[in-house]
């Protein structure tokens, strides 16, 4: 009974090391942020511009401001994934250009040369001084496309709620990051130990914008049903778009159908006649 008595206090003891240090090292693990960039627009000869956002707490955040390719559609503000930083999302910007999008990206507070900590508060506030930027540059609200991608989705969905832009997509999301922790971890109370929750479900069904979900049933960081869940919890107008390859290269795997699929919810939802009557007469298409 001692011998027994002692392994289970030796195992109790160990449990309770295990949950302190899943607690201490979660923002590690949700923010695996890298500093260098290795790469920028230049490198593909795009034309663009160095930007600084100032948060409403102080932070000094670095993005990019890439102009469309050809006529512009409208402005895309893309709020990229948790690892990396903005300069491995060239790719994926590179596919928006060609349907006609000027795209803001910027890094997170903590991500590439933006200074600060990444916090869940904290990326709400970011997402919300990237916003301010493109009113500032007069576009719209109707005219702003809010992209997530796996991470993004978290202020990508929470700007959506608060603001209303033209369309909102949410590439490889998450329910809430405690769903996440929980398939991973099943072993330990991560629901309660979670500082970072991000609750996409219970923000879906109060978003009024259309909405287009994407999502990869080969996804192994954030399973498929995710994406469906929240497809089925949010309002119409919403479309639901599947595609191949893992979480960061399913937009390449499919390739043209990813692209055409985003194009045919945007002719539906944003392209709208008075919008194209607008640009005729040079309106919507000029900035300063």
């Amino acid at each position: 009974m001692r011998t027994l008595a002692g392994i289970l206090a030796v195992g109790g003891v160990s449990y309770a090391a295990l949950l302190a240090l899943l607690y201490g090292v979660q923002d590690h693990l949700i923010y695996p942020s890298t500093r260098p960039l290795t790469a920028s627009p230049a490198d593909r000869g795009w034309s663009y511009d160095e930007v600084r956002l100032r948060t409403d707490d102080g932070e000094r955040l670095h993005g990019w401001w890439i102009p469309a390719e050809g006529r512009e559609r409208g402005a895309l503000l893309f709020c990229h994934g948790n690892a990396g930083n903005i300069s491995g999302r060239l790719d994926s910007i590179e596919q928006f250009r060609r349907l006609g999008f000027s795209v803001l990206i910027f890094d997170y507070r903590g991500y590439g040369r933006s200074s600060g900590t990444p916090s869940e508060p904290g990326l709400y506030r970011d997402v919300n001084a990237a916003w301010q930027y493109l009113l500032d540059e007069e576009y719209a609200p109707d005219e702003i496309v809010v992209f997530g991608r796996s991470l993004g989705s978290g202020p990508a969905t929470w700007l959506a709620e608060r603001y209303a832009p033209g369309a909102l997509i949410l590439e490889a999301p998450f329910t809430s990051v405690p769903d996440v922790a929980a398939r991973r971890f099943p072993f330990a109370p991560v629901r309660l130990l979670t500082r970072s929750r991000y609750d996409n479900h219970a923000r879906i069904a109060r978003i009024e914008t259309p909405l287009l979900v994407i999502h990869s049933p080969d996804d192994r960081v954030i399973p498929f049903e995710h994406g469906r869940t929240l497809f089925e919890a949010a309002r119409e107008p919403k479309t639901f778009l599947k595609i191949e390859g893992a979480h960061n290269d399913g937009f390449l795997v499919t390739g043209a159908r990813y692209s055409r699929g985003i194009d045919r919810f945007l002719r539906a939802h944003l392209d709208e006649p008075e919008r194209a009557e607008r640009e005729r007469e040079g309106g919507a298409g000029e900035r300063k």
